[in-house]
């Protein structure tokens, strides 16, 4: 089934319409995407297929450049071919108006303008209403793809052909793991980034954050460093036989 259908005028539509089928078909499928010139089967009643296409798509993109609004009528002189009630791109809009698909009127080009209800034919005028989206050729690639998340996020139907995902997904964070070295032997050791201390061979209390410390240590054996009391007080060292004195000992 045709997700998108393009709808444009020769004059003036053709090469970005033939721009937006490429984009648009690499990303949902190039069945995804009606396109006048590669969807019609030969021999087929163009007419009925054409309109078919429009009733059953979710969306349409009217391309509208500078020239559009006044484009002539080539089989009247002096009349818009927006005056013609057989117009072949007015036909397919009434039809999209009619079926409630998501119109997306797409300007190219900067000197394209906001559409103006009171110009258009009666039929016409509620596309004046509808946002525009807009591309220009020397920032093609970059436009198409924005309007193709923009249609991923309204038409769930393209979402489920996006071959790009989602472009709201989250991304998940790789979980953080704990580090361990087989350099450290005994004692405390810190470790940059998230990981923290590690403690190895610890015999007895250990006490690693701030506040006093409680069932202080009972150090034995030389050469043994030690905290007293608040992790931020002072260290001491002794080295021989002596025990070393604590602050509360008389």
């Amino acid at each position: 089934m045709h997700e998108v259908f393009i709808n444009y005028r020769t004059q003036g539509g053709k090469e970005v319409g033939y721009m937006c089928d490429a984009v648009l078909s690499a990303r949902f499928g190039a069945d995804s995407v009606f396109l006048a010139k590669k969807s019609l089967d030969p021999g087929r009643r163009y007419a009925e297929d054409i309109i078919q296409a429009v009733r059953r798509c979710h969306v349409l993109l009217a391309l509208i450049d500078e020239h559009w609004l006044d484009a002539p009528d080539v089989r009247r002189p002096g009349r818009r071919a927006l005056d013609n009630p057989q117009d072949w791109v007015r036909r397919e809009i009434e039809a999209a108006l009619g079926s409630g698909a998501l119109i997306v009127p797409l300007f190219i080009g900067r000197r394209v303008e906001q559409l103006d209800p009171n110009r258009l034919p009666t039929s016409l005028s509620e596309l004046a209403e509808h946002q525009y989206a807009r591309v220009e050729l020397h920032s093609k690639d970059e436009d198409l793809a924005r309007l193709g998340d923009r249609l991923v996020r309204q038409v769930p139907e393209l979402a489920k052909l996006d071959s790009q995902g989602r472009p709201d997904a989250p991304t998940e964070s790789a979980p953080e793991t704990s580090l361990r070295t087989d350099h450290q032997s005994g004692g405390i050791g810190q470790v940059g980034g998230s990981v923290g201390s590690f403690v190895n061979e610890a015999h007895g209390p250990l006490h690693t954050g701030s506040g006093d410390q409680y069932h202080g240590p009972r150090i034995t054996g030389d050469g043994t460093n030690y905290i007293s009391g608040d992790n931020s007080g002072e260290i001491r060292q002794r080295f021989g036989s002596r025990r070393p004195r604590r602050d509360d000992e008389q």
